[in-house]
C-alpha cells in the first residue's frame, strides 16, 4: 500500500474544510451566485485576459500596476494586471497583422491601392478602438459598479441608523441592511461577512474599516457617516447616541448636496463642447461636401463621409461625454434593481425588436425605392418606369447619372430621391423607438405608480407612529390609519395587512409578508418592505420603539426627497440645454444642411441637363457667374456626393448623437440607470427625427423652389 505524502494529504483536508465551509455559511453561495448571473460580460472578458495571459503577461510600470489592480478590485474581476494588459496588446497585434493582410489581398486581387488603403484605414481605426476598449475595460468597468453601488449609499445609511435606533449592534445592522439593499452595495456588505467568516478580518469593524477605506478618494462622506455610527456603538447616554446616529444621516446627505453643486459647474463647460465639437462643426462642415467632393474631382466619395460621420465621430463624441460622466460624484441616482420588478419579463423580451422591424418596414421600403427601381427588376413587375421626368423640376425624380470615365451608374441625385430617403432615416428611428418603448412602457409605469405610492406612503407610516406612540396595538393601528388616509394610492397597502389580522386570523407579519396574501405583494417596492420589516422587528421591542422607528423612517425620506429635489434644480440647466440641443437645435440644424445639399444638386443638375438639350451652351454667359461651360466643368455633378446618400449619413448620424447623449443625460442625473436610458432614448429619438424628417422636408421644398427660381435669374 502506497502511504500518501503530505501534500496529498493537505490537499485532501483544504477540499474537505471548503466543502464544510460552503455547507455552513450563508453568505459564500450568494456571493459566487450574484458574480454568475450580474457579471456575465465580465465573465467572459476574465476568460479572454486568462487564455492570452499565458501566453502574453505584461509587466507594468509600479504606478501603472497599482491604479489597475486597484480598478479590478473595484469591479471584482480574478484577474491581474499583467493579464488584463496582456489582452489589450495581443488585440493590437493582431488587429494590425489582420488589417494588413486583408488590405495585401485587396489590393493583389483588385489592383486598386486607394480602396486598399481605405480599408487599412479603417481596420486599423478598429483595431485601435478595441485597444483602448480593453486597456481601459477594468477602469470603467470600476466605475460603473461605484456608481451603481455609490447610489445606495443613502439608504444603506438609513437602513443601519433606523435600526442601530431601537438596536445598538453594528454587526445586526449592516446585516439588516445587507439583506435589504440591492446589489452590487448588498454585495459589498455580504462580503464583509465573507470576509469575516473566512478570518480574513477578525470582527466585523475591521472588514467595514478595511472595506470604507475603498471609499476615501471617491466618497469621504460615506466613511464619516459610518464612523460616525461605529462611535455611536460607545455612548452611554442615549440622548447622545440617537444624536450622533442622525448626524451620520445629515452628513451624507450635505456631502452628496455639495458635490453635486461642484459637478453642476464643472460639466457646463465640457457639454457646452461636445455640442460644438461633436455637432454644430461637423453638421456645418457637411454643407460643404457637395462641392467639395466635386472641386477634388471625385477624391471624396459617400463612404468616406459614411465612415467619418457614422464611425469616428460618434466614437469621438462617446469618448468625450464619458470623460464627463467620469467626474460625476457618487453617492445620488436610481437604485432600482429591475430583475426584481414582476414586469422585467418584458424588459428581456428580445421579440420587441421583431416586433419594431415590421413596424418600420414600410417606411425603410418608402426610403429605398429609389435603389429598389434603378437595381432590381420592381419596376418591372409593377409595370412602372425605372424613373420618371418631373417636368416643373426640370430633373428625372430619381436621377441617376453615368460616369463617363468610370462607366458606372451613379446617383440618385433626384430633388424627389431626398425626400424618399427622409422615410429611410425615419424608419431606422421608428424601429429603435418602438422596439425601446415596447420594452420599457410596463416597467416605467410600474416605477412611475411605485415613486407616488412612496411620495404618501411617508405621511402615512407617520400616523401609524402617531398610533403606536398612543399604545394603541400594532394589528389595531393598521385600521385606523386605512380608514384615516381613505382615498390615497397607500389606503389598499393598509386596509389589505387589517382584513388580513382582523378576518383571517393572520400575525402582524404573516399580514404583511405572507407568499400568498401579504399585502407586499401587491406593493412592490423597498422602502415599504423595508418599513414594514423595520416595524416587526420594532413592535417586538415595545411599541414605543416601533413609533419613534417609524417617524424616524417617516423623517428621513422627507429629508431625501428634498434633498433629491435640489439635486434636480441644480441639474434643471444642464439637462435643459442637452435636451434643446437633441431634440430641436441638431435636428433643425441637419434639416437645413440636407436642404443646402439638394438645393445645391438641382442647380448643377439642371444647368447640365439645358446644355444636355441645347437650350443652353457651355459659352452661355450666366449673370455674375461667367459662363455656363466654366460652371458645370468646376462643378461636375457627377463627382458630386449625391445628396440621397448625404441625407442618410446626417440622418444616422443624428441617431447615434440622440442616443450618446441621451445616455449622458440620463447617467448624470440618475447614475446607472438602464431602464431610464431606454425609456427616454424612445422618448427622444421620436421626437428628434420626426422634428428633423418635417423641418428637412420644408427646407428641400423651400430651397428647391428658390434653386429654381435662381437658375431661372441667372440665365441671361
Amino acid at each position: 500500500m502506497v502511504k500518501p505524502n503530505t501534500k496529498d494529504f493537505l490537499r485532501e483536508l483544504k477540499s474537505k474544510i471548503r466543502l464544510d465551509f460552503e455547507e455552513t455559511t450563508d453568505y459564500s453561495k450568494e456571493y459566487l451566485k450574484f458574480k454568475e448571473e450580474s457579471t456575465l460580460i465580465p465573465s467572459r472578458y476574465e476568460k479572454a485576459c486568462k487564455n492570452v495571459g499565458r501566453i502574453i503577461k505584461i509587466k507594468l510600470k509600479e504606478k501603472d500596476a497599482i491604479a489597475l489592480q486597484e480598478a479590478i478590485e473595484t469591479a471584482h474581476l480574478e484577474i491581474e494586471p499583467g493579464e488584463a494588459a496582456g489582452l489589450a496588446i495581443f488585440s493590437l497585434l493582431l488587429g494590425f497583422i489582420v488589417s494588413a493582410l486583408i488590405c495585401v489581398a485587396i489590393f493583389l486581387f483588385t489592383n486598386n491601392l486607394n480602396n486598399a488603403l481605405l480599408i487599412f484605414f479603417l481596420l486599423m481605426f478598429v483595431t485601435l478602438f478595441l485597444f483602448y476598449y480593453l486597456n481601459t475595460l477594468p477602469f470603467r468597468l470600476a466605475q460603473k459598479w461605484r456608481l451603481k453601488a455609490a447610489s445606495q449609499m443613502v439608504p444603506a445609511i438609513l437602513y443601519i441608523v433606523i435600526y442601530m435606533r431601537h438596536t445598538s449592534n453594528l454587526e445586526r445592522a449592516v446585516r439588516f441592511a445587507a439583506n435589504n439593499l440591492q446589489p452590487p452595495l448588498a454585495l459589498d456588505f455580504k462580503k464583509i461577512f465573507y470576509d469575516v467568516e473566512t478570518a480574513k478580518y477578525a470582527t466585523i469593524k475591521d472588514a467595514l474599516d478595511a472595506y470604507l477605506e475603498k471609499w476615501r478618494k471617491y466618497n469621504p462622506e460615506f466613511i464619516e457617516a459610518m464612523h460616525l455610527i461605529e462611535s455611536s456603538l460607545y455612548e452611554p447616554v442615549e440622548e447622545r447616541r440617537i444624536a450622533i446616529l442622525e448626524k451620520a444621516m445629515q452628513v451624507i446627505l450635505d456631502g452628496m448636496y455639495e458635490k453635486m453643486i461642484h459637478f453642476t459647474h464643472e460639466v457646463k463647460s465640457p457639454i457646452t463642447n461636445i455640442y460644438m465639437l461633436g455637432i454644430v462643426l461637423p453638421t456645418l462642415g457637411l454643407a460643404l461636401l457637395p462641392l467639395a467632393s466635386t472641386l477634388l474631382q471625385g477624391a471624396i466619395k459617400w463612404y468616406h463621409v459614411a465612415i467619418l460621420f457614422n464611425i469616428i465621430l460618434p466614437f469621438f463624441v462617446f469618448y468625450m461625454t464619458s470623460q464627463v460622466l467620469a467626474r460625476r460624484p457618487a453617492g445620488y441616482g436610481e437604485t432600482e434593481l429591475l430583475e426584481r420588478n414582476p414586469n422585467y419579463k418584458y424588459y428581456k423580451d428580445n421579440t420587441v425588436y421583431i416586433k419594431a422591424f415590421f413596424f418600420a418596414l414600410p417606411f425603410l421600403f418608402i426610403g429605398m425605392l429609389p435603389l429598389l427601381f434603378h437595381y432590381t427588376d420592381l419596376p418591372h413587375i409593377l409595370g412602372l418606369e425605372r424613373d420618371y421626368n418631373i417636368s416643373f423640376l426640370g430633373q428625372p425624380a430619381f436621377d441617376f447619372k453615368q460616369d463617363q470615365e468610370t462607366g458606372k451608374s451613379v446617383g440618385p441625385f433626384g430633388f424627389f430621391a431626398v425626400i424618399l430617403g427622409l422615410f429611410f432615416t425615419l424608419g431606422i428611428a421608428i424601429f429603435f423607438s418602438t422596439a425601446y418603448k415596447l420594452k420599457t412602457q410596463k416597467l416605467i409605469k410600474t416605477r412611475e405608480e411605485t415613486k407616488k405610492l412612496e411620495q404618501e406612503f411617508s405621511s402615512a407610516i407617520f400616523q401609524l407612529g402617531n398610533r403606536l406612540a398612543d399604545g394603541i396595538p400594532a394589528e389595531m393601528a393598521f385600521g385606523r390609519v386605512a380608514n384615516s388616509i381613505r382615498g390615497t394610492a397607500t389606503e389598499g397597502f393598509f386596509t389589505i395587512v387589517s382584513t388580513n389580522i382582523q378576518q383571517l386570523g393572520m400575525s402582524l407579519e404573516q399580514a404583511i409578508f405572507n407568499k400568498t396574501r401579504g399585502a407586499i405583494n401587491y406593493y412592490p417596492s423597498d422602502l415599504i418592505r423595508t418599513s414594514m420589516q423595520i416595524l416587526v422587528e420594532a413592535v417586538k421591542k415595545g411599541l414605543g420603539i416601533a413609533a419613534r422607528a417609524m417617524m424616524a423612517i417617516s423623517e428621513y425620506v422627507k429629508n431625501i426627497h428634498k434633498v433629491s429635489e435640489r439635486l434636480k434644480d441644480l441639474l434643471a440647466d444642464i439637462a435643459s440645454s442637452m435636451k434643446s440641443n437633441m431634440n430641436f437645435l441638431a435636428p433643425l440644424l441637419a434639416a437645413v444642411v440636407t436642404g443646402l445639399a439638394a438645393m445645391i444638386t438641382l442647380i448643377l443638375s439642371k444647368l447640365q441637363i439645358l446644355i444636355e438639350t441645347g437650350e443652353l451652351t457651355a459659352t452661355h454667359e450666366l449673370v455674375g457667374l461667367g459662363t455656363v461651360g466654366a460652371i458645370t466643368s468646376m462643378f461636375n455633378v457627377v463627382k458630386m456626393i449625391p445628396p440621397y446618400w448625404l441625407q442618410i449619413i446626417i440622418g444616422i448620424y443624428l441617431i447615434e448623437i440622440v442616443l450618446i447623449l441621451t445616455s449622458t443625460l440620463v447617467t448624470i442625473e440618475n447614475g446607472e440607470d438602464r431602464l431610464g436610458e431606454k425609456y427616454e432614448s424612445s422618448k427622444n429619438l421620436l421626437t428628434a427625427i420626426i422634428l428633423y424628417f418635417l423641418a428637412a422636408l420644408v427646407a428641400t421644398a423651400l430651397l428647391g423652389l428658390l434653386a429654381i427660381i435662381a437658375v431661372g435669374s441667372i440665365i441671361v
